[in-house]
């Protein structure tokens, strides 16, 4: 999926219950062993500030380090920054930096980094999508070697959080072109792993950093294994070839009940903080019109598909906000799988079948588009199947197009080459969601890559980044919800259940209202059960 913000990378989803109670851990806390994960996608880049993907992002969420982060508890505490001070109503932040800090080739960590990081976020030469949080700032000051003080031009409540952004070494990428650039596929950090190597379609492997500030990881390696298929990975699963992996609902309900699995791996269940969603290309004619939008919501049936393809772990979405989000409006109801007012809708909107040959017309041409996803992810490919079907049955073809994730991103959707997708998000806990639906968010590698544009949303998304007060900040989302839910720019699809398996190996693990990621460097291996020893 591709993520909203950098602060918790995909391995890190947010969750709270497990899918059955864990047992008493055996072994000592020891150094050493790999953990094995797989993804169907390769990274993209490693320049963290134009991580978008989930790949990406998982990689540079080892690698490097923001100045906050979210606890377990999902409260921000500080990670580069070892305290703050909030001051003049929230219009002037002032950071305290930690002095044990370096990057992995010794350099040492200073304010001028973070200088240099917000610098090239607010680059108008830069292709990031997260510079909305920082086009905020007034200005940014270097009050000596480990304070920085950041002055915003009006309060901005998500400030704090934004600061989450990873940092970059600026005596390496001063004089770099970011789009252009080694360090892409070599990054230095100040993280907990160091990188060591990519071989691209095959795996990334970082190692420990034994000088992390925090104390040195007790699991020596990270291995991120590029395995193009669900199915591929499963069977590594089946062979101990992988120790870690988010499971489909069908290998979670029904293929990993066997006592192999219960001996070997650990399954957890949790919602996950994002959402599934169907979007159009809103400059395509087909689509400009919200009649058309509104009838293939009407036209899908939402419940069918988190019965049928996700086995009931999921429910239905209705908007910008997951359900466990204080911004999610519950007045707003999804609408119900109704064909015929689909057929009204489009027949209001110049669509019939005027040839009688079963598909929809205008002005001489017939309603068919191209539905992509990106390959490897059987649920969104049945999701699409199952959309084509819906749409066959109203007259609307829709031909499906599976693509490799780098180049899904990359060449369709960041140039808008494409008419409709099947895509997800995952939130920051922040709802901001400024960056996604503002009309200005529209260029190469940014996040509103459908063209939404809504002069009272933006207004909306502005107005509630000034409030602090929750409760006013919340009927301002409320309304953003209410008033995208109607234009109809995505058709919202599911919230799915994220449903990662980990081998039961590895010790440490204490789910949280963070998930089970948030404590990662804790996480070890007793040294009788360790399998790799290779440094």
């Amino acid at each position: 999926m591709i993520k909203k913000i950098p602060l918790l990378a995909v391995f890190f989803l947010l969750g709270l219950s497990t899918a059955a109670p864990l047992t008493a851990e055996s072994g000592q806390p020891a150094y050493g062993d790999a953990i094995v994960t797989a993804s169907i996608g390769d990274a993209n880049t490693l320049v963290p500030i134009l991580a978008s993907d989930s790949s990406s992002a998982e990689i540079c969420g080892l690698v490097f380090n923001g100045l906050v982060r979210y606890d377990k508890d999902l409260n921000l505490e500080g990670e580069l920054a070892e305290s703050w001070e909030v001051k003049e109503s929230g219009l002037v932040i002032i950071f305290h930096l930690r002095k044990n800090v370096r990057w992995h080739d010794g350099r040492p960590f200073t304010a001028r980094d973070v200088e240099f990081t917000y610098k090239k976020l607010i680059d108008p030469n830069v292709k990031t999508p997260y510079s909305g949080d920082f086009e905020r700032v007034k200005s940014l000051e270097v009050l000596d070697a480990h304070t920085v003080k950041v002055t915003y031009k009006e309060p901005f409540s998500p400030g704090l959080s934004s600061w989450g952004m990873w940092i970059m070494p600026k005596h390496i990428l001063e004089k770099e072109d970011l789009g252009n650039t080694k360090f892409s596929r070599a990054p230095i950090g100040t993280g907990p792993y160091k990188f060591k190597e990519w071989k691209t379609g095959e795996k990334i492997v970082l190692v420990s950093n034994h000088d992390y500030y925090e104390g040195r990881p007790y699991i020596d390696r990270y291995i991120y294994r590029i395995i193009p298929d669900q199915a591929s990975i499963f069977l590594e699963l089946q062979t101990q070839g992988v120790d870690q992996v988010g499971l489909t609902p069908l290998q979670y309900a029904r293929q990993t009940g066997t006592s192999f699995f219960r001996e070997y791996y650990r399954k957890y269940k949790y919602p996950a903080f994002g959402y599934t969603y169907l979007a159009f290309n809103l400059k395509d004619p087909k689509f400009a019109d919200k009649r058309v939008r509104l009838a293939l919501d009407y036209a899908i049936d939402k419940d069918e598909i988190i019965k049928g393809v996700l086995l009931g772990l999921g429910r239905v979405s209705t908007g910008p906000f997951p359900p466990e989000s204080w911004a999610y409006d519950k007045d707003v109801k999804p609408l119900a799988y109704d064909p015929q007012k689909a057929k009204e809708l489009l027949r209001e909107a110049g669509w019939e079948d005027t040839d009688g040959d079963g598909w929809l017309d205008k002005d001489g041409r017939a309603f068919k588009f191209t539905l992509m996803t990106n390959q490897g992810n059987d649920t969104r490919k049945a999701c699409a199947e199952i959309i084509q079907r819906r749409l066959k049955e109203i007259g609307i073809g829709a031909e499906i197009r599976i693509l490799e994730w780098a180049t899904f991103l990359t060449e369709f959707i960041d140039k808008r080459k494409y008419e409709a997708i099947v895509l997800g998000w995952n939130l920051s806990r922040d709802p901001d969601n400024y960056d996604i639906w503002h009309s200005s968010k529209q260029k190469e590698g940014e996040f509103n890559f459908v063209g939404y544009d809504n002069k009272e949303v933006d207004r909306l998304l502005e107005e509630g980044r000034r409030e602090f007060e929750q409760q006013k900040r919340k009927e301002i989302y409320h309304k953003i919800h209410r008033l995208i839910f109607d234009d109809h720019p995505y058709i919202f699809l599911y919230v799915p259940d994220a449903l990662p398996i980990v081998h039961s190996r590895f010790k440490g693990i204490e789910p949280a209202p963070a998930g089970i990621g948030y404590n990662f460097i804790k996480w070890y291996v007793p040294k009788e059960e360790q399998r790799y020893t290779r440094w």
